[in-house]
């Protein structure tokens, strides 16, 4: 079983521009993806990274009760799907996952969430941008990959 990690966008970017992005940032600069992994490989199949970490990009089309539409009002169009392999380096996947994510959040406009195991690590809505102000999720060399303005944020869901 994995940890299981979703960044939700609600962008007017298709999904193979996401891919294509995704790969952008994941590929040469990060050395996360092989050269011969394809955007259209990347959204049917996913593929997985030197730490195990296996990676999707998919469309999205959330139920009008989801917590991102009745909590926030963003309601995703697409996401990408990180699922981080438990038994190994899993602080490491993570620096992974945050690197990919902030590098997406460079490259694709949009408002966005990144949660995992029900916590909102980071939300993106009408151009500004919120971390979670959990020194655990964010340490000082995740805060570095940040290149937007951003502030430190409570993020949760509402408690039902």
């Amino acid at each position: 079983m994995a940890i299981s990690y979703d960044l939700e966008m609600a962008t007017s970017s298709s999904l193979e521009q996401v891919a294509r992005a995704l790969l952008d940032v994941g590929g040469r600069p990060l050395e996360l993806f092989e050269e011969s992994v394809t955007p259209e490989q990347i959204s049917r199949d996913g593929a997985v990274t030197p730490l195990r970490t296996w990676v999707r990009v998919y469309e999205r089309s959330p139920a009008p009760w989801s917590p991102l539409v009745t909590d926030f009002g963003i309601t995703p169009t697409l996401a990408i799907g990180f699922s981080i392999y438990k038994h190994d380096r899993i602080s490491e996947q993570q620096d992974d996952l945050v690197r990919l994510t902030t590098g997406l959040l460079d490259k694709v406009t949009g408002d966005a969430v990144l949660s995992g195991m029900e916590t909102i690590w980071l939300m993106r809505r009408a151009g500004e941008l919120s971390v979670n102000e959990r020194d655990d999720l964010w340490s000082e060399h995740r805060l570095a990959t940040l290149h937007q303005p951003y502030r430190r944020d409570t993020l949760a869901f509402a408690e039902e």
